[in-house]
C-alpha cells in the first residue's frame, strides 16, 4: 500500500495542466484554462482547468478532480495505477507500507486467477491460429462471420482444442497450481478426481473487466449435439461474477460516453460485428439476463440506453422484464427491432456502418410505443385484455422514479391506447400507492402527499440544500481570510454611551459559530461532515487548507470540494478599463455575504418549522386538542420570521 506521504507527495508535484494538456488542448482564459471536455461530445469549450487550485471542472458533464482522477476517468487506471503513473512521470519514489497477512494473501489469491486466465487466453488464441484444428475449424468460424484478423486480436478471440485435459496438462506444466484451474472455472474434476477441461472443441470469446484484464470466458461449440449446450459460461469466481459484467464493457466504455448512448444487444457475435462495422458503444449481458447491477454498470457511462432485439426472437416479451429494470434505474429506454431473420450481428455484416446506424436511429422507439404495439396486436378488440393491456403498461410506468417522466409517459400512453389520462392517473396513482406500501409502509403516507396534494409552499423553498452549498462554498474560498465589522456597544467607563468597537474573526470561525449557536445541523450528509470538519478545529486556526478537501480519502468530499473552488465564471482582467465599471469582488465584502447566507439558510429553517406548526394546528383542532400552546409556538416562529425579514432587507417573507 502506497504511504499517505507518498500520496502527497505526488498530488503536490503533479500540475493539473501538464497532466490534462497531454489530451486535451488548453488555451488561457484569464487565471485558467479552458478546453473541449475529453469525457463527453462538445463543440464550445466547457472544460476548465484551474492551476492554482491544481483542479479540472467541466460545467457541462459534471465531472471534476485532480490529476489523479483525470488519469483514472480518462485512462481507466486504478488509484494506485494512476499515482504510480504520476510517481514515474514526476520522479518521486514510491513508499509503500507492508499490507495486512491476510489481506495480502486475498489480494494474491485473486491476482493468481487474474494471471492464469490471462495465460488461458493467450493459448486459446495461439491454438486459434497455429494448431492444425483451431485454424480448420475455429478460424474458418470466425472467417466465416467475416471477422478481420484485427476484430479477432481486438478482443481475443480464441479456440480450445476437443482434448479431454491438453490445456490442464499445459498449465500445470508452465507451473500454474490445479486450485487455481478449478477456481477460475477452466477445469473441472470428474468422478475419478482427474482434471478435466471445461471448454473442449468451442471457439473462445474472453470476457473482460472495466480495466481490460480477462475475468471469464464464453465458449461456443459449432457442431450440432442435442446434448451439449450451445454456450457455456465460466462459472462464478472472485473476479467474476456475471451479473456484474458486462460483455465488451472495456473496449466501449469511452465511446458510450462520447456518444452518451449504450446500445444493448444479447451476444457475443452482436458485439463484434457492430465494433467491426464502427458502432463501438454497444455491450451485451455476458449470458445472463440482464440484472441491476449490469445497469448501473451502463448508468456510469450513460442515462441513455437502446436495446436491440433480434427480428425473429421468441423471448422479447419476456425479455422486457430488462426494460422495467432499466427504468427503475432512472435510465431512459429505447427498443429496436431488426426485420424478421436478422440480428444486429447478421445486419451489421449485410450492411455499411453508416447504413446500420441510420436503421438503428430510425426504428428506435421509446418504450411505450413499442410496448404497446407490441401488446395491442394480441388484444385486438377484445376490451377485457386490453383493459389487462393498459395496466400492464402503466405497470411499468410506474416503475419510473422520476415524476415528471412518469406524468409524461402517462401523456403517451393516454394518446396511444385512446383511453382518458385521469383514468391512467388513478391507476398508477393506486398501482404507486401498492409499491410503496411493499417497500416502506411507516414512509409511504409521506411521499403520496408529496406527490398529490398541494403544500402550502413548494417544496423546493423548503429545501436547504442551495443555502447550505452556498455556506460551504463560502468556507472552503474564504474560511482562511479575516472578516472585519463594526457594531456599536455599551461604553463600560461611561454609562449611557455606545462606542464603535472592531471585530475581525476568520471566516470560518464567524461561519461556525454563526450556525451553531441555534443547533443548526445541516441536512445534506456531505455539506454536514464538512462544516463538523471546520468545527472541530482549534479557535486560534479555525480554518483548513482547500487542499486537504481536494487530496482527501473521500471521493465525496474531494468532488464537492472540485466542484465549489471551481468559479464557472470568471471576471476578464480588462472589464473595468473597457467598461468603465469596477465589479466589487466578493471578498472585498465578506460580511454582507455571509450574513446572507447564514440569514437566508435560517429563513428556510423558519419557513419549514411554520408549514410543520400548521400541519400541527390543523391536526389539533380536528382532535378537539387544546390548540392554545401550537398557537403561542406559531406566534414566535412569526416574530423570528419578521426579525429575519428585517435583517435581510425585504418586506415580506412568506
Amino acid at each position: 500500500m502506497i504511504t499517505r506521504e507518498t500520496v502527497d507527495r505526488i498530488i503536490e508535484a503533479a500540475r493539473i495542466e501538464e497532466v490534462v494538456g497531454e489530451f486535451v488542448a488548453l488555451k488561457r482564459r484569464g487565471t485558467n484554462l479552458i478546453g473541449l471536455c475529453p469525457f463527453h461530445g462538445e463543440k464550445t469549450p466547457s472544460f476548465n482547468v484551474n492551476p492554482a487550485r491544481n483542479i479540472y471542472k467541466c460545467f457541462g458533464c459534471g465531472e471534476g478532480g485532480n490529476p489523479v482522477n483525470f488519469l483514472m476517468k480518462h485512462e481507466s487506471m486504478s488509484y494506485p495505477d494512476a499515482l504510480r503513473h504520476l510517481a514515474k512521470r514526476y520522479k518521486i519514489e514510491i513508499e509503500e507500507t507492508a499490507p495486512d497477512p491476510k489481506e495480502q494473501e486475498l489480494q494474491d489469491a485473486r491476482e493468481s486467477l487474474y494471471i492464469l486466465n490471462s495465460f488461458a487466453q493467450k493459448t486459446f488464441s495461439e491454438q486459434l491460429v497455429e494448431n492444425e484444428e483451431g485454424k480448420s475449424i475455429g478460424l474458418t468460424y470466425f472467417k466465416e462471420r467475416g471477422f478481420t484478423d484485427e476484430t479477432i486480436e481486438k478482443f481475443q478471440l480464441g479456440y480450445s482444442i476437443k482434448d479431454w485435459n491438453s490445456f490442464a496438462r499445459l498449465a500445470v506444466k508452465s507451473g500454474y497450481q490445479e486450485e487455481f484451474l478449478e477456481k477460475t472455472g477452466l477445469c473441472f474434476r470428474n468422478d475419478k478426481g482427474n482434471l478435466i477441461d471445461r471448454f473442449r472443441g468451442r471457439v473462445m470469446f474472453p470476457i473482460h473487466n472495466l480495466s481490460g484484464r480477462v475475468i471469464g470466458f464464453g465458449g461456443r461449440i459449432l457442431k450440432k449435439d442435442e446434448k451439449t449446450a450451445k454456450y457455456l459460461n465460466s462459472p462464478e469466481s472472485d473476479v467474476y461474477q456475471k451479473s456484474k459484467s458486462l460483455y465488451g464493457i472495456y473496449h466501449a466504455k469511452k465511446a458510450i460516453v462520447q456518444k452518451d448512448t449504450c446500445y444493448l444487444v444479447e451476444g457475443y457475435t452482436d458485439v463484434i460485428s457492430l465494433h467491426q462495422a464502427g458502432i463501438e458503444n454497444v455491450v451485451a449481458s455476458s449470458g445472463t439476463s440482464l440484472t441491476v447491477e449490469q445497469i448501473r454498470l451502463i448508468g456510469r457511462y450513460t442515462k441513455n440506453i437502446t436495446v436491440l432485439y433480434d427480428g425473429d426472437s421468441a423471448g422479447i416479451k419476456a425479455s422486457l422484464r430488462g426494460t422495467d429494470l432499466i427504468l427503475e434505474e432512472g435510465l431512459n429506454v429505447k427498443i429496436v427491432l431488426f426485420p424478421d431473420g436478422d440480428d444486429p450481428d447478421s445486419y451489421a455484416r449485410k450492411y455499411p456502418a453508416s447504413d446500420v446506424v441510420d436503421f438503428i436511429e430510425r426504428s428506435a422507439k421509446d418504450f411505450v410505443v413499442f410496448k404497446t404495439g407490441l401488446l395491442m396486436e394480441e388484444v385486438s378488440n377484445d376490451p377485457v385484455r386490453k383493459a389487462g393491456l393498459i395496466r400492464n403498461v402503466v405497470e411499468t410506468i410506474a416503475k419510473i422514479p422520476d415524476q415528471i417522466l412518469r406524468s409524461m409517459y402517462v401523456k403517451q400512453c393516454s394518446s396511444l391506447m385512446e383511453i382518458g389520462e385521469g383514468v391512467l392517473l388513478n391507476e398508477l396513482n393506486k398501482i404507486r400507492r401498492q409499491q410503496l406500501k411493499k417497500e416502506s409502509p411507516e414512509d409511504n403516507v409521506t411521499e403520496l402527499i408529496t406527490e398529490t396534494i398541494k403544500p402550502e409552499l413548494p417544496l423546493t423553498e423548503l429545501n436547504t440544500e442551495e443555502q447550505e452549498r452556498n455556506i460551504i462554498r463560502l468556507l472552503l474560498n474564504f474560511g482562511h481570510l479575516k472578516a472585519s465589522y463594526t457594531v456599536q456597544e455599551n461604553n463600560p467607563d461611561i454609562p449611557g454611551q455606545t462606542i464603535a468597537v472592531t471585530y475581525e474573526p476568520f471566516v470560518a470561525r464567524f461561519i461556525v459559530e454563526e450556525i451553531t449557536l441555534d443547533n443548526i445541523r445541516f441536512e445534506h450528509p456531505v455539506f454536514d461532515r464538512i462544516l463538523s470538519l471546520y468545527a472541530e478545529q482549534p479557535e486560534e486556526t479555525p480554518f483548513l487548507d482547500p487542499g486537504f478537501f481536494l487530496r482527501h480519502e473521500d471521493a465525496e468530499l474531494r468532488d464537492i470540494a472540485v466542484e465549489l473552488l471551481s468559479p464557472k465564471y470568471e471576471l476578464s482582467e480588462n472589464w473595468s478599463a473597457m467598461h468603465g465599471i469596477n465589479v466589487p469582488l466578493e471578498e472585498h465584502n465578506l460580511i454582507s455575504a455571509l450574513e446572507k447566507s447564514v440569514f437566508h439558510l435560517k429563513k428556510t429553517k423558519v419557513m419549514r418549522m411554520l408549514e410543520e406548526s400548521r400541519t400541527k394546528i390543523k391536526e389539533a383542532q380536528h382532535n378537539g386538542s387544546d390548540v392554545v400552546p401550537l398557537l403561542e409556538q406559531h406566534l414566535r416562529l412569526e416574530q423570528i420570521k419578521a426579525q429575519i425579514s428585517k435583517a435581510l432587507g425585504i418586506d415580506i417573507l412568506r
